[in-house]
Parts: C-alpha cells; sequence; structure tokens
C-alpha cells in the first residue's frame, strides 16, 4: 500500500485516492497546504492497486523521440486576449466539444479555490483557460473520465504533467478516445499561501472579487502582464513583478516538496500534446510575437498530431526546433531550486501578516 516516507515521492495526483475499491484513501492537508493520501487501515484490503497506479512509483516512456514543436495562435483575437498566451487551449479544447466530446481542466471554485471539473459545451470551457498558479484538486475526477472514455465519447484531459501521468497510470490501460494535454510547468504553489494572499487582497480592496485572472494583457500585453481583480464597483490591476503573490511563486519559496525533484520534467512526455508560453520567442522566431502571446506547442504522439491538423486552419503554425524552444524554456526540463528560506516561511506562514513574508523571506531584486 501506499506509504509516504519522503514527501518529495509524493505529487498529489491522486491516482491512488481514485483507484481504491474501498475508498479507503483521502487525501489529506500538511502543515504548509498540500496533500498526501492518508489510509484507513481498518477498511483497507492491502489490494496493493494504490501502488500499482502511482506514477512515481511506476515510471512510463512513450516512445516520442520524434517530438515537434511549433509556434502558434489562435487566429480569433477575442479568445486570444482571454487566454495566457496564444489562445491555443481553446481552439483545441473547441474542437473536442463539437465532435461531442467532454473536456476536463482546472478551473476556480466559489472561493477562487482550484479543482479539476467537467465541461461539455463551448461555454463551460471558459473557465479553464487562462493560467492558475496554485495546485487543483483532482478529487474522484479521474473515475468520471473513465466513465465518460468507457461510454466511447471524446475525452480531453488537461492538467500538470504529474496530473497528466497519473490519470494514465490509474487507467490501467490505453484509450484511443483518450486525449491529454499538459504544459509546461514551473510548479505548483501552497494552497495555504493563496489563501493568505485572498485575505491580504480582501483587506487591501475592502471587497470580494467576482473574478480573478493572473495574466491579464489587456494594459500592459502579454510578457508585462498583471493580475486582474474584478469587482463589483471597480477593477484592481496589478503588475506581477509588483504582486506579493507573484513574487512568492516566482521565488519558489512555497512551491510542493516534489516540485524540486519533479520526476515529469523531461523533454518526451506521455501526453500528446505540450502547451507553454513561447518565452524566447524575439530569439527563435520574432515575427510572431506582437505582445498579444504566443503559444509553444510541442507534439508528442500521432494523437496529438491529428489534433494539431484539425485546428490548423484556425490558427497561425510555425514548426521550429524542439532544443530552441526549450532552450528559453527551461522548465520544461528542470526542476525548480528550493529556496533557503522556505521552511521558516512556512513556519511564520500563519502567524505573520502577508506583507510582512515578503519583508523577512523574500529577497528583493
Amino acid at each position: 500500500m501506499i506509504d509516504i516516507k519522503d514527501k518529495t515521492e509524493c505529487c498529489g495526483c491522486f491516482s491512488c485516492k481514485n483507484i481504491c475499491p474501498q475508498n479507503a484513501i483521502s487525501m489529506i492537508e500538511d502543515e504548509y497546504g498540500f496533500k498526501y493520501p492518508n489510509i484507513n487501515y481498518n477498511i483497507c484490503t492491502n489490494c496493493g492497486l494504490c501502488e500499482k497506479v502511482c506514477p512515481i512509483i511506476n515510471k512510463k516512456k512513450e516512445n516520442n523521440e520524434e517530438s515537434k514543436a511549433y509556434a502558434a495562435i489562435n487566429k480569433d483575437e477575442n479568445i486570444r486576449m482571454k487566454s495566457s498566451s496564444g489562445g491555443m487551449f481553446s481552439l483545441i479544447a473547441e474542437n473536442i466539444i463539437n465532435k461531442s466530446g467532454i473536456v476536463y481542466g482546472a478551473s476556480f471554485n466559489e472561493n477562487f479555490l482550484v479543482e479539476h471539473s467537467r465541461a461539455e459545451t463551448i461555454e463551460e470551457i471558459s473557465k479553464f483557460r487562462g493560467s492558475k498558479y496554485i495546485q487543483s484538486d483532482i478529487n474522484t475526477i479521474f473515475r468520471e473520465v473513465k466513465k465518460d472514455l468507457n461510454s466511447g465519447r471524446e475525452v480531453l484531459f488537461t492538467g500538470t504533467p504529474c496530473q497528466v501521468e497519473g490519470l494514465k497510470s490509474y487507467l490501467l490501460k490505453n484509450y484511443d478516445n483518450l486525449y491529454t494535454q499538459d504544459f509546461i510547468c514551473h510548479g505548483v504553489p501552497s494552497k495555504e499561501v493563496w489563501k493568505k494572499y485572498l485575505e491580504y487582497r480582501k483587506k487591501q480592496d475592502n471587497d470580494e472579487p467576482k473574478n480573478i485572472s493572473f495574466r491579464n494583457k489587456q494594459n500592459k500585453g502579454w510578457n508585462e502582464y498583471q493580475l486582474l481583480f474584478e469587482y463589483n464597483k471597480n477593477n484592481k490591476y496589478i503588475d506581477h513583478i509588483e504582486d506579493l503573490f507573484m513574487k512568492v511563486f516566482l521565488s519558489d519559496i512555497s512551491l510542493r516538496d516534489s516540485c524540486y525533484r519533479c520526476e515529469f520534467k523531461k523533454k518526451h512526455r506521455i501526453s500528446d500534446i505540450t502547451l507553454a508560453d513561447f518565452w524566447g520567442i524575439n530569439n527563435v522566431v520574432p515575427e510572431m510575437n506582437d505582445e498579444k502571446g504566443t503559444s509553444l506547442i510541442i507534439v508528442n504522439s500521432e494523437k496529438g498530431n491529428k489534433l494539431l491538423k484539425e485546428i490548423q486552419n484556425n490558427a497561425v503554425l510555425k514548426e521550429i526546433d524542439i532544443e530552441q524552444a526549450i532552450k528559453y524554456n527551461k522548465s520544461m526540463i528542470q526542476s525548480a531550486n528550493i529556496n533557503n528560506n522556505r521552511e521558516k516561511f512556512f513556519e511564520n506562514l500563519k502567524m505573520d501578516e502577508f506583507e510582512n513574508l515578503i519583508d523577512r523571506f523574500i529577497e528583493k531584486k
């Protein structure tokens, strides 16, 4: 059975919880706000399925040595401006929906915490659009994905690389009607840090937000993006280099333990498509940078290539050298470096004011 002795060996993908036939596994938050499996030994039958589906214990390797990379832009300017980069996720998701398929992705709940949910209309996929810099709760979504797959419908599952590998491990077999899309992940910050920041934001703005965007491009463009807090009376725009939560995130002080030794950062992935912002585009394809956002797409499989062909008429695509793409997007293959102040930061998280934590534990640049 699953027994986590080293927290770097659990990515929190929820595959063990989803597979347990006795519902003996609960995901419990630790003192840092990250969830880990907890086993009820009174009902556990020691069947071993939880170990069998753990993507860290059972590493997968796909034969995708010929992965191809593209700079990509959605031709729909409205969708592109609402997206973090080039708006390519929306094109892929819409294609699945238009074939009566299902899309799974990360969305905010009513408390602005992030969790995975299901969509089967074009309108519903808007909740998945845009970056969300908190680890999403999978809950029992893998079970819903399996039901949809067994019903014969096409399914697109989007998530972090570890969540995609967790799903594929959980399913225990390949499905021709499953498409998976991960992204180049920097690492996932603590939910407790995000909740602390939301409390700080509420005090600062004296209001409850009705919508939050981590990557708004409206005022300053893609590279100099802002956080947007939408309120009933007005909107609050904050430059990402000045925002306190982004300072925490980019300092690598609040990431999950496994993010500092990530097993899923690699060139050849088991997902069908990998999406990212195309950082470094001015050095690779400068003619495709108009400061409205450009996506990097890496096609990892024949199914991924099929998806790209189905949407190509609605996109601007240019194939580029994959090594050049990775050169400017090192998070694809390199784990975050642990911040030396991480332990002290978390020790003081609950008792100190959020702005004080930044002053005390994050270096000013």
